[in-house]
């Protein structure tokens, strides 16, 4: 049979509660993360600096296993997503995006998403599963080890700069599976990466973004995608249970932790629904004296079935030019991969549709347009 026990799912504090529970010295868990995430090496026999009965204890009873590639596509530019077997006819995504000065990870915590947004076709496909710890380090381990053979890179050398938990699913409703996850991405005997390097997006959970806070604040996005409660409602719906006032105010909370100063907010703009410059106003009313925030603006992809159309250059332009006339940093997402569905708000494997959403997002998107009209005195 093989070993069940998969060493990508432990931190290193785990690990080494794990090898003390077997009677082995608890420091030989930082020299197995060096060979694990440092080398990518997955050969107990290769562990050179481990004693040999424990390399052949390591090998009858555990093992370094990434998740089954199914699918790995190539953009032009560069970009490149893999479609990973999560077993069960469940798959999940990751994209590696490179650019002149970093190169970046998007990673999946969840098989499917529970959140429903309406803009996601994520959302769109159901919720299957939350991913464990290895099946979300196996994402990075894959990439990072796959990228620097490709890349050419010297021992020592990393591949991926910057991972964000963007995407498939929403991080923070598996976060006993993030936390071991994200303490491996910063450990320096593993990826070395920086807090600030490490984001974690989130629509809006607000309970585990106080304990995210307290527990390993990294770097944090929040998909706002709307001035107003009347229209986040729609597109975001977990917003009836964390309105904006209650989000916001754990955005202020978790500032005090973060490695940054700002928090971003994500806005993804969508035709004619919350693209409007009023609408621009309207958010920075909504943000006036609150905390330190930058807007990152994401042309909408859109996909099958959504009932969505992408906002113009031109209403881009005007939105984010009222943003920066008020002193707001707001920068317009690059779309990345798009001809591979690897762009936002696009990873959606191939998997089915289990909850039919698709034949309700016209309601739910004139819902919408209903609601800001009433609020924000714009009519489309």
């Amino acid at each position: 049979m093989k070993p069940t026990t998969n060493l990508l799912a432990f931190d290193q504090a785990a690990l080494a509660a794990w090898y003390a529970q077997a009677g082995h010295k608890a420091f030989r868990a930082r020299q197995t993360m060096h060979w694990v995430h440092q080398r990518g090496v997955a050969d107990f026999g290769s562990m050179t600096d481990l004693a040999r009965p424990l390399r052949d204890w390591l090998a009858e009873h555990a093992c370094v296993r990434a998740l089954p590639v199914l699918a790995e596509q190539c953009s032009r530019d560069g970009t490149v997503k893999w479609l990973f077997d999560v077993g069960a006819g469940n798959a999940v995504e990751s994209v590696f995006i490179p650019e002149a000065a970093r190169n970046t990870l998007c990673v999946s915590s969840q098989a499917g998403c529970a959140m429903a947004c309406s803009f996601c076709s994520t959302g769109a496909q159901g919720f299957s599963r939350n991913l464990d710890s290895a099946e979300i380090l196996g994402q990075l381990w894959w990439a990072e080890f796959t990228m620097r053979q490709r890349l050419g890179l010297a021992e020592g050398q990393r591949a991926i700069s910057n991972v964000v938990m963007m995407g498939m699913g929403e991080p923070l409703q598996n976060y006993g599976a993030l936390l071991p996850a994200l303490r491996v991405m910063l450990d320096d005997d593993a990826y070395g990466l920086s807090r600030r390097r490490v984001t974690v997006s989130t629509s809006g959970v607000v309970p585990m973004i106080d304990r995210l806070a307290d527990d390993c604040p990294v770097a944090l996005a929040v998909s706002l995608h709307a001035p107003n409660d009347a229209l986040r409602d729609q597109l975001v719906p977990l917003n009836r249970k964390y309105p904006l006032s209650e989000l916001l105010a754990a955005c202020e909370r978790y500032l005090r932790h973060a490695p940054r100063d700002f928090i971003t907010l994500e806005y993804c703009l969508l035709d004619g629904i919350n693209d409007a410059p009023e609408q621009a106003r309207e958010l920075l009313a909504l943000m006036r004296g609150r905390f330190p925030w930058k807007c990152n603006l994401i042309p909408f992809n859109p996909f099958p079935g959504s009932g969505l159309g992408r906002s113009s250059p031109q209403r881009v332009a005007a939105f984010a030019a009222t943003l920066a006339e008020a002193g707001i940093v707001a920068t317009v997402r690059k779309t990345r991969g798009d001809d591979i569905d690897a762009a936002c708000g696009q990873l959606a494997g191939e998997v089915q549709d289990r909850t039919s959403r698709r034949g309700r997002r016209v309601v739910a998107i004139a819902d919408a347009q209903r609601a800001a009209a009433m609020d924000t005195g714009w009519t489309a």
